[in-house]
């Protein structure tokens, strides 16, 4: 009984997570605007996907954007992870640790709307008449900022576990401390590294509230065009976008998970064998 219960349990975790995505991929293929009913298979909107300019120029913005800030915050965040680890006070540490967590435990809306002051005083300051010829910077700016705690939270990790035998040496042997970092101690903390910039670049890629707050007209990604779809209707060709984006999410992790599993086999078994050794 406690098998199958584990194996219904199993089921419906896959099916609440799986069925709405693959609801998304077959109606991708529908050959009618119609998401009541399969009126058959069709490509067509993969076709007007292609044609549509509008959505090509958002995926565009967003993945500019998302690869811009991931960068950003990567760079930002391991140098000031390092500095938090450096830091000799107990208790300066822990707040600083505090104080770094509390953009991740804001609701986005909070966030979205700091935001929007901020620039908004920023344009007062400096006489800034027009918001879209600071835009992008904002968006960026903005993205980077609350991407910054979670590339910290996958870093600090990594440097705390390494400790400072590895950089110590390096330095005994002649390196100069930015060379023990770079030559040394960034290698080891590397997957770290990679682990919070695809964080950062999967949070700023999905990310609708705070580019709504601070966005300008003339840099549209591709959620807020979306969103926009939705106050008259969402066209299939959005399901054909992101049916593309869920294959190429899905063939990523497919060639991740093999490189892992060619580097870490699984331990053959060693027959024991049976008898008096010859």
């Amino acid at each position: 009984m406690k098998k199958y219960a584990s194996i219904i349990y199993i089921s419906l975790i896959f099916a609440v997570l799986y069925i709405p995505i693959a609801t998304v991929i077959l109606f991708s293929f529908n050959s009618e605007n119609n998401t009541a009913e399969f009126m058959g298979f069709s490509l067509r909107w993969y076709i007007e996907l292609f044609r549509s300019e509008d959505a090509w120029i958002a995926l565009r913005n967003t993945i500019i954007l998302a690869v811009s800030s991931s960068l950003l915050a990567t760079v930002i965040g391991t140098a000031a992870a390092e500095g938090i680890y450096r830091m000799r006070s107990k208790l300066v540490k822990t707040a600083i640790t505090s104080v770094t967590n509390i953009p991740m435990m804001n609701p986005d809306i909070v966030t979205g709307m700091s935001m929007m002051l901020f620039f908004a005083a920023i344009m007062g300051i400096f006489a800034i008449r027009d918001y879209n010829s600071i835009g992008f910077l904002a968006m960026l700016i903005s993205h980077t900022t609350f991407c910054l705690p979670y590339v910290i939270l996958s870093v600090l990790p990594r440097i705390n576990e390494l400790g400072n035998s590895l950089s110590e040496a390096a330095l005994d042997l002649g390196c100069t401390p930015i060379q023990a970092f770079f030559k040394v101690k960034l290698p080891n903390i590397l997957p770290g590294v990679i682990s919070g910039m695809v964080m950062a670049f999967t949070l700023s890629l999905d990310d609708f509230v705070i580019s709504y707050f601070v966005g300008p007209t003339n840099f549209q990604t591709l959620p807020l065009l979306i969103y926009s779809m939705t106050k008259k209707t969402v066209k299939p060709d959005m399901y054909a976008l992101s049916t593309i984006i869920i294959i190429s999410v899905f063939i990523l992790l497919f060639i991740s998970n093999m490189r892992s599993f060619k580097k870490n086999p699984e331990p053959r078994k060693i027959k024991k064998k049976v008898g008096g050794a010859r």
